[in-house]
């Protein structure tokens, strides 16, 4: 029987969600912990989706590019490489390494903060949580800039095509690489500007969300700079689960990226950061800062069950 993917991983998207991210803590028996949680995640998920069918309650739990030799030193997946850090005069993706990713996400987002707070006790002489971000659904799946966010994204089947590694890796068959990124939107410099600069800026209309013509489309516009084709002229794609963060005081996107390869979503921050050898980077990286930066791997849900055991 094949190994099966975590469901998070290719759920349709839902109105609420909480990214953990944890670090390991240097404690005599820390990882024991860690391993001992990790085990449990499947069947936790499976008792709140029993207990709440109406919430379509999900948890993916992945471990960090460097953190996974120390959980699971006997074999790695093929492609597991650290996040791929990029510097352009003041365009940047920082590289923020930690060591455990949980994305819990559902309709309700008292389930969310539940689980979260299981997750973190679980941890409390394990590891040590980093960072917590609350997303949610604004309007109809809306970026706080006011654009439609994913409407790229695959459907159907096509979402475990994207997201699950295959037959490529068969050792880590079922499994997905996430990179997880928070932007700081600066929403003052935004809101000044003329609704014809933001729709270039982004390749696409505000209110209709209809993208430009290619002829039309800037080379600095984002749609321009993230839809990529390879030498065969295949789309180059990622899933995305991103979701709007904020406050009265600061406002951004928590961008995660799941793919059944790393070079998909590295290939897309380069056309973005660096641009196309011409000058021609990601305009709307004036507006948006990226502050975080973390590579993982989601194993499927055999492996996760196997640790600790």
């Amino acid at each position: 029987m094949p190994a099966r993917p975590q469901l998070g991983i290719t759920a349709e998207a839902n109105s609420s969600a909480l990214f953990l991210t944890f670090n390991q803590l240097s404690y005599d028996g820390a990882i024991a912990q860690v391993l001992n949680l990790l085990h449990k995640i499947p069947s936790i998920e499976a008792e709140y989706r029993a207990k709440y069918p109406e919430a379509q309650f999900h948890i993916v739990a992945a471990l960090g590019s460097g953190y996974w030799q120390r959980i699971h030193p006997q074999s790695a997946p093929a492609e597991l490489a650290p996040f791929p850090a990029l510097e352009n005069g003041d365009f940047v993706a920082p590289f923020t390494p930690v060591d455990l990713f949980f994305h819990i996400r559902s309709e309700r987002k008292d389930l969310n903060f539940q689980c979260g707070a299981e997750i973190t006790e679980a941890l409390s002489h394990g590891a040590a949580l980093v960072e917590q971000v609350e997303g949610f659904r604004y309007l109809d799946s809306r970026d706080l800039t006011g654009f439609v966010d994913g409407t790229e994204n695959p459907q159907g089947e096509d979402r475990l095509n994207v997201a699950v590694v295959g037959d490529e890796d068969p050792d880590f068959y079922g499994g997905s690489y996430i990179h997880i990124q928070r932007y700081v939107h600066n929403m003052y410099l935004w809101n000044q500007q003329q609704l014809k600069t933001q729709e270039d800026v982004i390749g696409r209309t505000k209110e209709e969300n209809i993208e430009y013509p290619g002829v039309e489309k800037a080379p600095t516009a984002h749609t321009k700079r993230t839809s990529l084709k390879d030498e065969a002229g295949n789309s180059i794609e990622i899933l995305r689960h991103s979701m709007p963060y904020g406050d009265m005081k600061e406002r951004g996107l928590l961008f995660a990226s799941y793919c059944r390869t790393p070079r998909n979503f590295t290939l897309m921050l380069e056309s973005m950061v660096n641009g196309d050898g011409e000058g021609h980077t990601d305009h709307l990286l004036k507006y948006t800062r990226a502050v975080t930066g973390a590579a993982f791997f989601a194993p499927s849900v055999e492996v996760l069950e196997s640790l600790g055991a």
